[in-house]
């Protein structure tokens, strides 16, 4: 049975408590938050014993084997290197960090220590993503030579001010998708083979940037467009285009459910068909089962499409690219 230390009492860690306590093999062992009536009630709400009151105590704690980071992007190295530090496994949060700085001092922390680690890009556990992969790679769409993308989210009220903006709180879902595709189609180095430009708005609430977009061209042809907004809507978009076929999903691809999720593959020229793939558990229900799967094997890291540390990097390399577009 897997102990978990959760950090953090945000919606987040509520959800990722959901799942943990709905696999057969995690429990929570304890729990840090830094306001102690927001601890009390998540620690009552979910029957946990043991508080604590300081990363420094619950990374420290004996009973717990992996440790779950859900606190704010802009403190998730702090959190990490601690972890490391301690020898304990851990699953962070998206965005990585909030700046390269701290990325590049988390992924040092995390190789110094060889633990495993995952960066919580849930979606990409998800069974469905695996599935658009086997479509990239059964040459199906042809060669790829186009992608666009989109996460909008009427959520501006609730983002953390210093979170960074919708890049790291949204536009990592479209970009890491992205990533994945060319790298599935192209080669592990071919997302770095790149040149982008980018536009934004700034949100008179924090002065972050809240409405973004980005077009990219890849070294292998590809042209790509993503959009990111933190400040209206609710709606997503992900196709790759081939050519010879196109395939999009018609259920959120950054919210996979338990239950039947959509893609459709349109054959140029021919009726459209629709791949369904139902699943038993949600993204955070299949993240939670991977990292139980991973420590059980000895893993120091998730196999693809869950991102590998270079991966997070490489994700993150490309968001604060998009952000000095957008604040030049």
């Amino acid at each position: 049975m897997l102990r978990w230390g959760i950090l953090g009492t945000s919606f987040i860690s509520n959800t990722v408590a959901d799942a943990i306590n709905g696999s057969d093999g995690s429990v929570i062992g304890a729990v840090f938050g830094r306001d102690p009536e927001r601890l009390a009630a998540f620690a009552d709400r979910y029957g946990i014993s043991v508080r604590h009151y300081s990363i420094d105590s619950i990374v420290d704690d004996p009973d717990i084997d992996v440790i779950y980071v859900g606190l704010p992007n802009n403190v998730h190295h702090d959190a990490v290197i601690k972890a490391a530090a301690r020898g304990k496994p851990v699953l962070s949060e998206k965005s990585l960090t909030a700046t390269m700085e701290e990325a590049h001092a988390l992924a040092a922390a995390v190789e110094q220590a060889d633990i495993f680690f995952l960066e919580g890009l849930m979606y990409l556990c998800h069974p469905v993503i695996a599935e658009l992969g086997n479509i990239i790679r059964s040459g199906r769409l042809g060669t790829i030579r186009s992608i666009s993308g989109a996460y909008a989210a009427d959520i501006w009220r609730v983002v953390n001010p210093a979170g960074g903006g919708t890049l790291y709180n949204l536009g990592c879902y479209p970009t890491s998708l992205m990533h994945y595709v060319i790298q599935t189609a192209f080669g592990a180095d071919a997302f770095a083979d790149r040149v982008i430009s980018g536009h934004g708005n700034r949100s008179s609430h924090d002065g972050n940037i809240c409405d973004a977009a980005l077009t990219a061209r890849f070294g292998s042809g590809v042209l790509a467009t993503l959009q990111s907004t933190d400040s209206y809507g609710m709606s997503f978009d992900f196709t790759v285009r081939g050519d010879r076929a196109s395939v999009r999903f018609l259920t959120n691809p950054w919210l996979p459910v338990a239950g039947d999720n959509l893609l459709e593959i349109e054959e140029y020229g021919l009726p459209t068909e629709r791949i369904v793939v139902p699943s038993d558990h949600d993204a955070f229900g299949h993240q939670v089962r991977l990292v139980e799967d991973c420590l059980r094997k000895g893993l120091k890291q998730a196999p693809r499409p869950s991102p590998h540390l270079s991966d997070s990097i490489e994700i993150m390399q490309l968001l604060t690219e998009w952000e000095r577009c957008c604040l030049a």
